[in-house]
């Protein structure tokens, strides 16, 4: 019938083209906004690049330099009154329900001249895109009208929440709210799902904000980044390049000498440096301390553990005292907790000279290995080995 418009679908049919449609679209945000315009750490084709920046246009209204402002200033301020869209300083209710609006409320001329550098200034985005950005999601609603009969209407209205509700809600929101953490970066990034497809990778938020310039966000065995594989589906037709997934610091079996490039190793590498610390020395000295914990202190050891591997800036000063109490009252945990923080102020401290940094780490290695706790030991053996060059 003529309400059914020119192509007369059933509904299973309409449910799957709405799928398709919204699903181009986040893989058009994620590959195209996210990691190649706002971190520059993906090459595209010129044909896909555009095909990307016409769709967001057509179903979206976004505009490449505001979208890649907004979200250089949100890494460049995170958790801070200037962040334009914080969870931690806004309220989960507010960035999830009102994630669309913080944007637009952010897109200020002040905020675009400084952080919406090299983006695109053709004769498309000056003519088109930016003077005109709600002319395309007009076309799409006459033309889903004219596909679709009047299952357009709901078809062109999930296109118009789909990213606003999935990126800006979702990911903004949740991400920084809620989820599990691989790194101890200095913001409150989450991974909310290690399966990272209905955003495209997306949901694997503490990894990106760890590593922002890494094409790829999935880093351990059991993550999937769905748009890592766009991008090497994309690679063998020679459409997209990507740069920085790659680990510059290496583990060289037999190495024990410290040197310059074991410093610097372990300063590129320093958020999984942390993780392993974590696993190889924090949690194994906790467990063989948590046979010697009062009844009061061991109803908390969970929480415990947490704090022991937290970034210390997002220690609250409640659970500052609580860690100080449990430090005073337990030596090992104390000694591992303070050689936890020597390490990471070998990357902390502004200033330090390559030599003076090699000092510092020779003699760090040189205390755990003096310290009698094992699994300190180990690990201070385990950071000898590290170089910027691979094994042969």
């Amino acid at each position: 019938m003529w309400y059914n418009g020119l192509l007369d679908l059933s509904v299973m049919q309409l449910v799957l083209v709405t799928l398709v449609m919204t699903h181009i679209t986040i893989v058009s945000v994620t590959l195209y906004l996210h990691r190649h315009s706002a971190h520059n750490s993906l090459d595209l084709n010129p044909v896909l690049k555009h095909f990307f920046r016409f769709w967001l246009w057509f179903t979206t209204a976004q505009n490449t330099k505001e979208w890649t402002a907004i979200h250089r200033k949100h890494h460049a301020k995170c958790e801070t009154k200037e962040d334009p869209h914080s969870p931690v300083v806004m309220g989960i209710k507010k960035v999830f329900w009102q994630g669309a609006e913080l944007y637009a409320e952010s897109a200020t001329p002040e905020t675009l001249e400084r952080y919406g550098q090299r983006t695109p200034e053709d004769w498309l985005e000056r003519r088109v895109y930016t003077p005109h950005k709600e002319l395309g999601i007009v076309f799409l609603a006459v033309m889903n009208l004219a596909l679709f009969g009047v299952n357009g209407i709901w078809i062109w209205a999930i296109q118009m929440m789909w990213v606003p509700f999935w990126a800006a809600g979702v990911i903004n929101g949740v991400g920084h709210w809620f989820g599990y953490r691989n790194y101890e970066c200095a913001d409150n990034a989450r991974n909310i799902s290690p399966i990272g497809f209905l955003v495209g990778g997306e949901e694997l938020h503490n990894n990106h904000h760890t590593y922002p310039n890494s094409s790829k966000l999935s880093r351990r065995w059991f993550e999937i980044d769905i748009g890592w594989g766009y991008i090497r589906l994309f690679q063998l037709f020679g459409l997209a390049k990507p740069k920085g997934y790659r680990p510059i610091a290496h583990c060289v079996p037999g190495k024990q000498d410290v040197d310059v490039e074991t410093v610097q190793a372990i300063a590129n590498n320093r958020f999984d440096i942390m993780r392993q610390y974590r696993k190889r020395v924090m949690e194994p000295v906790l467990r063989q301390q948590k046979t010697l914990m009062d009844d009061e202190i061991r109803p908390r050891y969970r929480k415990l553990k947490q704090l022991l591997s937290r970034e210390v800036t997002l220690i609250k000063p409640r659970e500052k005292e609580q860690l100080e109490t449990v430090l005073e009252n337990y030596a090992a945990l104390r000694q591992i907790y303070e050689k936890s923080l020597e390490l990471q102020a070998l990357w902390r401290q502004r200033g330090l000279k390559p030599q003076e940094k090699l000092q510092a780490l020779m003699a760090w290695c040189k205390e755990a290995e003096a310290s009698g706790i094992r699994y300190l030991e180990e690990f201070a053996e385990h950071l000898r080995a590290y170089s910027l060059r691979p094994s042969a």
